[in-house]
């Protein structure tokens, strides 16, 4: 029987990873720059903490979730996103005990058992910032600012900012109220799952992808005419730091996120070249989440970035493969054969990336796997090497050879490199 990965889930091939490497430690210069740090969070967590954080009313949580029980009886979730395990972390760990104000990234798998397509996976991997402690619209900016310099910084050509104000509790009871109107008026145009958004949770029609749905919320009634005073002044504030650093957006009335905590501040950064699924970064505030799990009453804002998506964007423009060693050592005889075992790590623990063949094999095959490996030098040695103490190092772009002493071979090699 032959085995193969289950349908959504896929093997990041050698060939990939040079790519995810450029992307991640991109991504970790950046946010080192204004100030994130790191935490690594768990895979498992109660179901509880999303199905209270996302929304039992979601996608998500009510159709998507990779969910188990333990030996106790109690529900464990694989994470679908990273927000509500770095809120948990933040108030077990009492991170906001030195300063409330925290910035944190996390890089990792995520899981949701929905329909694969380009970009998308059931196990996928975002990049996550989460900013703790500042409900003021600069760090919304500075949030923004951060997510599209990176996305600049690794090739991304023309991404598009879309803005949107969710208001706060206070004022969207009234949008929610005038929508529900709206949409039972209507009700027999959208499909089944927005009907029973409808009633339940009526801001979520507007992150229905079906397109006769979409069509029908066209004239729908926009939040911006909704949000009290407060909310108001936070969204202006936002789009002047946003004009004062130079980076250009759009209002855009009808987004919303897949995800019940957010407040206000609600953004995407899209790209035209991924079709109809076209965000490749969303994110927004969510005020009331850490109080709502059991912290102090803290703001926030986060966004997080699809991986697959935003390299499958990249494909064409960045390539960074994983690279060759930098030398290949081939011997030729039995003593030579246990010299080069001996040298290749030796030179290893020196820090240079070192090749052998293990079995024993002809020059002209070892010669073939040094080039097949994208050997920079390699270094031939035979008997005759052995005797005169001189080992030959033939350059493979060059296509040019010297000899270095083998008395002195880390030394030498070291400035031939």
């Amino acid at each position: 029987m032959e085995f193969s990965t289950i349908k959504g889930f896929r093997d990041i091939l050698p060939k990939e990873v040079g790519n995810w490497h450029y992307l991640e430690t991109t991504a970790r210069t950046i946010f080192k720059l204004f100030g994130f740090k790191e935490i690594r969070p768990p895979l498992l967590e109660r179901t509880e903490l999303f199905s209270r954080s996302i929304g039992q009313d979601t996608d998500i949580v009510s159709k998507e979730m990779y969910t188990l029980t333990d030996s106790k009886g109690r529900g464990m979730t694989l994470r679908p996103e990273a927000t509500a395990s770095v809120v948990r972390a933040y108030i077990q760990n009492r991170l906001y005990q030195d300063d409330p104000v925290q910035k944190l990234f996390t890089i990792g798998p995520m899981f949701r058992h929905e329909r694969p397509q380009k970009g998308r996976f059931r196990q996928f991997h975002q990049i996550n910032a989460e900013l703790f402690g500042d409900g003021g619209p600069r760090s919304d900016a500075d949030l923004i600012h951060m997510a599209m310099h990176l996305l600049t910084s690794v090739g991304l050509v023309g991404p598009v900012l879309n803005l949107n104000s969710l208001g706060c509790e206070k004022c969207r009871d009234g949008f929610r109220k005038e929508l529900k109107s709206y949409l039972a008026q209507r009700i027999s145009a959208f499909c089944g799952d927005c009907q029973k958004r409808a009633e339940t949770n009526p801001l979520r029609v507007f992150d229905c992808k079906v397109d006769t749905c979409k069509e029908q919320i066209m004239d729908a009634p926009s939040i911006l005419d909704y949000i009290c005073e407060d909310c108001r002044e936070h969204f202006s504030s936002l789009q002047g730091y946003l004009k004062d650093l130079g980076i250009p957006f759009s209002i855009n009335h009808r987004l919303v996120r897949g995800l019940d905590y957010y407040t206000r501040t609600c953004f995407e950064i899209q790209s035209d070249q991924l079709g109809a699924q076209n965000a490749v970064i969303g994110g927004g505030r969510y005020d009331g989440l850490v109080k709502e799990l059991g912290g102090p009453d803290h703001p926030a804002i986060g966004f997080a970035i699809g991986v697959e998506r935003l390299l499958t964007l990249l494909e064409g423009i960045v390539d960074h493969q994983t690279g060759g060693p930098d030398l290949f050592i081939a011997g030729i005889g039995s003593r030579a054969e246990e010299k080069v075992f001996h040298w290749t790590n030796i030179l290893r623990r020196s820090g240079i990336c070192v090749e052998m063949e293990y079995g024993s094999k002809g020059l002209k095959a070892q010669m073939k796997k040094a080039d097949r490996v994208g050997a920079k030098k390699v270094l031939i040695v035979g008997d005759d090497e052995l005797a005169s103490g001189k080992g030959i190092i033939r350059d493979m772009g060059a296509k040019i050879q010297t000899d270095v002493d083998l008395d002195k071979l880390e030394e030498e090699i070291k400035r031939l490199l």
